[in-house]
This record gives C-alpha cells, structure tokens and sequence, in this order.
C-alpha cells in the first residue's frame, strides 16, 4: 500500500475535465465527463489514509471513504463498489450532488495548500464503472416476510427505507403522488447535475428487487392516511418539504414571478418529454427574459443555472449576505459565474416592481451587523442604497416548509415541532403514532440527499426492530433486545 497511497505530495489534485462553458450553457448535459480509470485511479492514491479519517466522521452516512479510495487506487474495483454500497443507497447520486466542499473534502486533512482527494468525482466513479460491469443487481431476500411495510413518498429517504426492508424480505408498497419515481432526484434537481437516466437506471434495479410502487397517489388525497395503516403492519412518512417559503414584499402578486420548484419541476419535465402548459406558454420558461432569482441556496443555484440553458439574455442572483456566508455549494457558485451568472452579493429585494407584470426588482444593499444566538452575523439594510435589477422574470428561492401533516393526514395525534415538521424519538425514528416512523426532510426541515439517505437507513433499522417484536407478539423490553 505504501507505494501506491499517500501520493499528494507528488500527485496534484484534478477533477474529472468539465465541458467548455460555450458548450454546456446550450444543453441540460451533465457538465463533468468521467475519470478513466487510470486517472481516477491517481487521484484516489492522494489519500493519506488517516488513523481518525475527519473525511468519514463529517461524511452523514460515514462512508467507509480511505477504505474505497485504497480499493480503486489497487485497482481492485468490485470491492470498492460493495464497500461504497454497504453505506450509501445511492452512491453515484451523492457522488454528484453532495456538496463535498462542506462535507467530506471539505474535511480532508490535506485540504490545505495540497487540496483535498476529489472524493465526490472517485465515488461516481466507482458506481458509474460497477453498472458498467453489470455487478449492480438488485436485492434478492434470504427469506419472504409476510409483514408489509407502506412507505409515503418515493424520494431518497422513503427509497432508503424501501431498499433495506426489502433486503430484509419485507413486503414493501411505496407510494408517491407523482407520476415518476425519486423525488427530488427526479423533479428538483437539474439534469446538468444529476442526469435522469442515472435516477432511472436506480430505479429498475428496486423495480427488479420486488418492491410495489404505487404511484399518481397521494396519501390524504387520493388514498387516507387511516387505510394505508390499516393495510401494513408499520408505516414510514418521508414526503419531503414542498411547500415554498414566500416573502410579502410589494409586488408580489405580479405575473411572472414564481417559486423556485415550479419552476424547475417544469424544466424537469419539459427535459423528460412531458407535455408542460406552464413552460410551453412561456409562464415558466426563461428564454430571452432577464431573470432575477433571491436566494443564495443550492436550489437558488439550479435556479440561475436552469435559466441559462433556457436562453435567458440576463441571469442575476439576489443574496441578502456576502459570498462566504451563503448556504449554497461554493463549487455551483463557481460554476455559475463561469456561464454569465451575476451574483449582487449584500443585496435584498425590498419590491417587485411592474404593472401586471412584474418588470423589475427594487433591491437594498446589505451589511452583516451583531451575530445572533447562533454565532451568525444578522444582515442589515444599509440606508439609502436602494437600486432596481431590470426582470421580466423572478425566481423566490427562499427554502420550503412542510406541509400541514396532521391536517393531511387526519391524525391530529401526530406530533409535529413549532416549524411543521414530524417529531420522532431519534434513536428509533418512530413518530408518536403507532408503527408510525418518520424522515428526511420532513423530520429535518429541507436539507441533503444525503442526510434523507441517513434517516432511512436508520429509520429501516428502527422498522425492522418494532416489526420482529410485533411478529414474537410483544413490544416489551426483552423482545426488542432479541429484536436488534
């Protein structure tokens, strides 16, 4: 190993080449190609292979990272794939999306003056190339349970749950009130990100595994909360944040200014071939308009990014702090301001302005003053510094709410927090229902793929054990520790 690892100090750091800007502000293509093997092999060999590994403490599922980076480095492939698989769910998924800057290489004990290992690129790598060699195959159960499990919504956390159950034998019915499988995945984040036909290519592999989708139905619409109980033996609810977090500012009635999922929901599925009245009629498409988006969010990033490759003649972000204190992925911002996206940095709109239609954004410049409890500076208006950005079309990219639940649901036994979402006993991921469990966004508040990977993992195993207790007819204290 020594040979081949803890080549930083020779090798420099290099990611996968990314497309010319020229070109890939045309089209929705992914904007990275991928590592050959050789290259992905070098770039894993700059692991220092640490004794504590801070890059798998700060990864939320603890990828078993040096680990899968010395597998590749060997060129010992297929270990790398069942090893990056024994954590993570979707592994060439995270590999694309997350942001490594704040997770994993972000933590990277080499990260500075060498750079950190490009884990993110080295694990798309690795499940890129297992497809390839076909060692992807979907979960065949030692034995069949007869205890099903009914699982709301078919995003990231409810498929982690339904992958593990059913590994496990357990009849698993996954219901979704779109028409796809995936979420997110599929709907909210752009294909220069995360393709579709990587989305898909999962989703025949859980197809093929023996689960059920049921899917254009939505619990609390078109099927009650009370009969999907009634028809499984434990219930999981990870439906997501879906409702947009608005601001009242003047204005913002006017036509053409829209929230942040419509919009790129429509783009989604204009990309996938569905017919969109919204984005065929021009209500949601930004070609030849000048777009303003307000946020400075990773959705804020797909956002402006979206309306490039769309033909907008201008795209300006709206962020009410500066660059370093924005919640979005340092790498998008890059990327964005490489394709023509303008960010006025302090800057918060104050009114949309326009007659009918919204014609422009009257906006305020900001400074940081006194932190709050939370040790984060509070952004303050600046007096007299109001300045209009031109938009015929504005994007509010403000972060999303839960829904009602208990009013969905008609359970006004189910606990929620003061923000709207599901509490549940973390150590089981059960809500205050019975055989009811809970997670991802719904129980965090919108966040990562990869911390709705986490919960459903750890909710399968909280299922898992109130099922096996329910089956030996007790959910006493013995029977759960035989259980786990």
């Amino acid at each position: 190993m020594a040979d081949r690892m803890m080549q930083f100090v020779s090798v420099p750091q290099a990611t996968p080449p990314k497309r010319d800007v020229a070109v890939r502000r045309n089209d929705f293509g992914e904007i990275y190609d991928r590592f050959e093997q050789g290259k992905a092999a070098e770039q894993a060999s700059r692991c220092e292979q640490c004794g504590i590994p801070f890059c798998q403490t700060h990864c939320p599922l603890h990828n078993n990272i040096p680990d899968w980076l010395r597998m590749t480095a060997e060129g010992r492939m297929e270990e790398a794939y069942e090893l990056a698989s024994l954590t993570n769910t979707f592994p060439e998924v995270c590999g694309r999306i997350c942001p490594q800057d704040r997770l994993c290489e972000g933590n990277c004990v080499i990260e500075k003056g060498f750079e950190s290992v490009t884990i993110g690129a080295v694990e798309r790598h690795i499940t890129d190339f297992a497809f390839a060699q076909g060692w992807v195959k979907p979960a065949k159960p030692r034995v069949e349970r007869d205890q099903s499990v009914g699982i709301v919504g078919a995003g990231p956390a409810g498929l982690a749950v339904a992958d593990q159950l059913r590994r496990k034998g357990y009849q698993v019915h996954v219901y979704d009130r779109y028409d796809r499988i995936g979420g997110l995945m599929m709907y909210g984040i752009p294909n220069f990100k995360l393709d579709k036909g990587i989305v898909e290519r999962r989703n025949d592999i859980l197809r093929a595994s023996g689960m059920t989708f049921h899917l254009n139905e939505g619990i609390g619409e078109t099927i009650a909360f009370e009969e999907l109980r009634a028809r499984h033996d434990a219930v999981f609810i990870g439906t997501g944040v879906y409702k947009a977090r608005d601001v009242k500012l003047p204005g913002g009635g006017l036509d053409n200014v829209v929230p942040a999922l419509g919009y790129l929901t429509a783009s989604n599925r204009k990309n996938l071939g569905d017919v969109v009245p919204a984005f065929d009629d021009g209500r949601l498409d930004a070609a030849g308009r000048k777009v303003v988006v307000v946020g400075g969010g990773d959705t804020a990033m797909d956002c402006v990014r979206t309306a490039v490759r769309q033909g907008a003649a201008a795209v300006t972000c709206l962020y009410r702090r500066d660059r370093a204190n924005m919640p979005g992925s340092q790498r998008e911002v890059h990327n964005a301001e490489e394709e023509g996206v303008r960010f006025e940095w302090l800057a918060a709109p104050e009114a949309f302005l326009g007659d009918g239609e919204v014609n422009g954004v009257r906006a305020v410049r900001m400074r940081l003053g006194a932190p709050d409890m939370t040790g984060r500076q509070v952004p303050e208006p600046v007096p007299d510094s109001s300045f209009v950005v031109e938009a015929d079309l504005v994007i509010k990219a403000l972060g999303f709410d839960p829904e009602d639940m208990p009013g969905l649901f008609g359970q006004d036994e189910l606990k929620v927090s003061r923000w709207g979402t599901i509490t549940i006993d973390w150590k089981t991921m059960a809500t205050s229902l019975d055989g009811v469990f809970a997670g991802g966004d719904i129980v965090r508040g919108a966040s990562l793929v990869v911390w709705a990977v986490r919960d459903g993992r750890d909710a399968a195993e909280g299922i898992h054990r109130y099922l096996t207790a329910k089956a030996l007819g007790s959910l006493d204290a013995d029977a759960l520790a035989l259980a786990s």
